[in-house]
């Protein structure tokens, strides 16, 4: 049993000095409890950060043994990501979700791409896109309310990126998807995928770096969320230099780097919520939320901080820290809203009450 004492920061700039007791259960206690240990009696609290864009079984040789997935969790814990959405994964991650020790992960399942169109070895492929609603269905049923599409990809003979699937075969799928009571989400860089997307009904796009205006709006109208993954963006030009043989897509791909912070802010003033997601796993370390964090506020997301953590948990249906809920929480020596940089040393991380070794890194 813990006692904590700090301000504890939360949505709509809220922030009150409280003391907050963890009972043996692992939860927020709604009361004082005597003879509780004092972790601490200063600092700020957050409720536990928020990934809401990795890979959990993907290395950058593709697909990882189950031992390296819980690596990959472990390093994020220790960062204070305590709840992680994969948004596809080439091996079965469920193992981890059994474990006290780790993140809470919700699980996508598999991407879901064509042939040839995306990182080999990693998607379930998809030969006749009029069978996409089946195998939309299929990994509904196998994840954890979220189903991961490939929207765009680069097509070799048009020498960019170019769509993956039809827009009256996407309105069929994202209905299967709802369907069976499961949100979709896609990898799209590209502008020319994201109509199709949008108007078919999709929860939430994955990179969007080629958003225009209209269809920024358009995602605000419908509530369509964001997660710009503006550290995994930062690798576009190492991908264009690779791209010798295709100098449109190289060219398109600076672009879309060029152009990504501005579409963050443009979706945020627009009213599109945006949230921060890595892309860990395949080119991008795990443990990185502070990073994307501090890109997303030098790109003007006025809440960066919630977009890793209370906004975050809200979208996905998981608790703060009110009474009764798990002690998943980070707390840090100054306040990470107007010092965004404390967040890469978290003064303790706690997780089901439990704090974690190696806080006060």
């Amino acid at each position: 049993m813990y006692r904590l004492h700090g301000v504890v920061l939360g949505p709509g700039g809220a922030e009150e000095s409280r003391e907050l007791f963890v009972g043996s259960d692992g939860r927020i206690a709604d009361g004082p409890i005597a003879g509780a240990e004092t972790l601490l009696d200063r600092g700020w609290i957050v409720p536990g950060l928020v990934d809401a864009h990795c890979h959990v079984g993907l290395g950058p040789e593709g697909p990882t043994t189950l031992e390296e997935a819980v690596e990959q969790a472990l390093v994020d814990r220790d960062a204070g990501a305590l709840l992680l959405r994969d948004c596809g994964s080439p091996i079965d991650t469920r193992p981890l979700q059994a474990r006290d020790d780790l993140p809470e992960i919700i699980r996508a399942n598999r991407h879901v791409a064509r042939p040839k169109r995306y990182v080999r070895g990693v998607a379930v492929e998809v030969d006749e896109p009029a069978t996409l609603p089946e195998v939309v269905a299929e990994q509904a049923a196998a994840g954890d309310g979220w189903v991961k599409l490939v929207g765009d990809w680069i097509d070799r003979d048009e020498g960019d990126l170019a769509p993956l699937w039809p827009d009256d075969v996407l309105v069929a799928a994202i209905d299967a998807a709802h369907a069976a009571g499961a949100r979709v989400t896609a990898h799209v860089f590209g502008a020319s995928a994201m109509p199709g997307l949008i108007r078919a009904g999709i929860d939430c796009l994955e990179h969007g770096t080629g958003l225009t205006d209209d269809l920024i709006a358009e995602m605000a109208a419908r509530g369509t969320a964001l997660v710009p993954t503006l550290i995994n963006v930062d690798t576009f030009p190492q991908i264009a230099a690779s791209a010798s043989r295709f100098p449109r897509y190289a060219e398109h791909m600076l672009a879309l780097h060029a152009g990504a912070r501005d579409v963050v802010r443009r979706a945020v003033e627009a009213g599109v919520p945006v949230y921060a997601g890595t892309d860990a796993g395949g080119g991008i370390a795990h443990g990185r939320i502070a990073d994307e964090v501090l890109a997303l506020h030098a790109a003007g997301h006025p809440d960066a901080l919630g977009a890793a953590s209370w906004s975050a948990r809200a979208w996905l249906g998981k608790p703060l820290l009110d009474a009764g809920a798990p002690a998943d929480l980070a707390v840090y020596r100054e306040d990470p809203r107007r010092h965004p940089e404390v967040l890469h040393e978290p003064a303790l991380v706690m997780l089901r009450g439990r704090p974690v070794d190696g806080s006060g890194r």
